[in-house]
């Protein structure tokens, strides 16, 4: 009877355990970035996913959410902006690798000039910190020449940078690392295309990333012309015992992951890799196209869905999911995803706040103690450009820079959207989680009156000081 007993129950707990884990993960849908979501990769640390992906522009900018399906309504915090005419612009493919207790930002850019695309070399910048969001340092050209795509892997206990660089073909190349940001070997080709799959509209190899399990390591592709529907996935297998040798890998004969005209998925391709919060699944993210006839620009969102592995040990990458299809998100991750946001003082602790949740245009923003109210919530929505708008929940209004004005101390406010340069507003990223609040139009940052630290402080505009009164932290609610 006693055993009989302890078997109900075991099968109670496990019945239990089963409903929790089931109700961890929230659940979210395709795109997990509508916009600017070229080349994305996630990196999941201390109980956040941080994503990033091609700006085109001269910035560097990171989305972090505590759920994936957060990604697609959290703020985009700038962590970089090209710091010299030879790497200013056209930024593409960054990827975050954490490596020795600091973050390494691995990414494309080039000059501004009309024809950038030759002028595009690899770089990588160093965090100061265990901090995806910086501050990051500048630490070297990885390359001499044109390369794209650059990712790092150990394996075997080195470390090796992987790229594409372009002759009559475009080619995957690899080569050994002393360190996070210096090359110690010349490149040497691993991969060309080969197969008519990795040949449409372009003889493209590109975008490759390592995917490892079991002591057995893969690559995993970008193949054709990314301008292309047929732009997809292939698959590398590391079989001998030097990455850097083309003859230690084998490559599958058909693609792994491709167009879905079924679910109107057009282009997939330049993946990225991650596993679930408690680390039990696979997950990829990659870009992809919802129409035939889009190219290789801004029009491509991000994606990501859970993979397989097949019984022989190789991944099992499935079909691209239909924009739009709810999935249950990664295996322990919060059970609710947050679209609003809370902006507080560094200095002081307090809120935004629409004074007295008037609906009224000019009504004015304060810092208010913390309470939870829809005054004191804001959606941050990314409009494309590296700006953002401030949408009071409660109002539905804007924050706003009175009068469009540039001087020092202009109030900052409510209106209804004009869609102006003094309502969008950057994040650029400082320290410790926080952001200084930049206007667009004017330059000046978000600015609680003579540091005041009393409820309904004014906020306004100023020169950026480098002050706590001036830091803010964004935390959704």
């Amino acid at each position: 009877m006693a055993r009989r007993l302890l078997t109900l129950l075991a099968a109670v707990l496990l019945l239990l355990t089963l409903g929790q884990s089931s109700a961890q993960a929230a659940s979210f849908s395709n795109p997990v970035k509508s916009v600017k979501g070229a080349d994305p990769w996630i990196a999941y640390h201390d109980g956040s996913y941080y994503l990033v992906s091609t700006s085109w522009t001269d910035v560097i900018t990171i989305r972090k959410a505590p759920t994936l399906g957060g990604l697609a309504t959290a703020p985009s915090v700038q962590v970089w902006q090209g710091d010299a005419a030879s790497r200013c612009c056209n930024i593409w493919a960054p990827e975050l690798h954490y490596l020795n207790g600091r973050w390494y930002l691995y990414y494309v850019a080039g000059q501004n000039v009309s024809d950038y695309n030759p002028t595009q070399r690899s770089h990588v910048l160093e965090s100061s910190g265990s901090d995806p969001l910086g501050p990051y340092t500048y630490k070297g050209q990885l390359n001499s020449s044109w390369m794209l795509d650059p990712t790092v892997a150990t394996v075997g206990g080195q470390l090796y940078l992987f790229g594409s660089v372009s002759g009559s073909t475009q080619n995957i190349v690899a080569a050994r690392m002393s360190n996070p940001y210096t090359v110690s070997s010349s490149f040497t080709t691993v991969s060309t295309p080969t197969y008519d799959w990795e040949r449409v509209g372009g003889t493209v190899n590109e975008g490759p990333e390592i995917l490892q399990r079991n002591g057995r390591t893969f690559m995993i592709y970008s193949a054709s012309g990314c301008w292309t529907p047929d732009y997809k996935l292939g698959q590398l297998e590391l079989t001998g015992t030097n990455p850097a040798a083309a003859s230690s890998w084998t490559k599958k004969s058909t693609p792994v992951f491709q167009r879905s005209d079924g679910n109107g998925v057009y282009g997939p391709g330049h993946n990225g890799f991650f596993t679930s919060p408690d680390g039990t699944e696979s997950w990829i993210v990659y870009h992809a196209n919802d129409s035939s006839s889009d190219g290789c620009d801004n029009g491509r969102t991000t994606r990501a869905q859970k993979f397989t592995w097949n019984s022989d040990g190789t991944p099992n990458l499935g079909t691209p999911a239909r924009l739009g299809a709810g999935m249950t998100g990664p295996s322990g991750e919060p059970s609710t995803t947050s679209t609003t946001y809370t902006v507080a003082n560094r200095n002081s602790g307090k809120c935004l706040d629409v004074a007295g949740s008037s609906t009224a245009d000019g009504a004015n923003v304060a810092q208010y103690t913390c309470n939870g109210g829809s005054n004191q919530r804001w959606r941050l929505e990314d409009l494309g450009d590296d700006t953002h708008r401030l949408v009071n929940v409660a109002t539905g209004k804007v924050l706003d820079t009175a009068d469009c004005s540039a001087a020092d101390g202009a109030d900052l406010r409510q209106w209804s959207w004009l869609d102006n340069t003094c309502q969008r507003f950057r994040f650029l990223a400082t320290d410790s989680g926080h952001v200084r609040i930049v206007n667009q139009a004017t330059g000046k940052v978000a600015d609680v009156a003579n540091c005041s630290t009393a409820d309904s402080a004014d906020v306004r505009q100023w020169t950026w000081l480098n002050n706590t009164c001036q830091q803010w932290r964004l935390s959704p609610v």
